[in-house]
């Protein structure tokens, strides 16, 4: 993990970082090569040539940002999908791993 990432999820609980972890492991999973991990305006990046994914911590929730979320929209209707096109996956929500894995994957191809 880059060490930007890793210094900036110290300041939240462990339900979030073990929910970060997660949703990162699916982000390096839905690619075939790595993608390049940064901060980007502070926030915890996924880059793949001009594409990206964000994961965007807060105290009982992540927002995802991917351009393929919208498209997904229904699917999705048990989360809550910001105005913005955000997903946002509470610590006590299943996380949707089959569905975010196509979503990462039709975001970064």
């Amino acid at each position: 993990m880059n060490e930007q990432v890793k210094e900036y999820l110290e300041k939240y609980p462990s339900e979030i970082v073990d929910l970060f972890n997660s949703l990162r492991h699916i982000v390096f999973e839905s690619v075939l090569s790595a993608p390049k991990e940064i901060l980007w305006a502070k926030l915890p990046s996924y880059y793949v040539g001009e594409s990206f994914v964000r994961l965007i911590p807060f105290k009982d929730h992540i927002n995802v940002e991917a351009k393929a979320i919208i498209e997904y929209k229904e699917a999705l209707s048990e989360y809550k999908v910001t105005p913005k096109g955000m997903l946002q996956i509470f610590t006590s929500q299943d996380i949707p791993v089959d569905m975010l894995k196509q979503i990462f994957d039709e975001t970064f191809n």
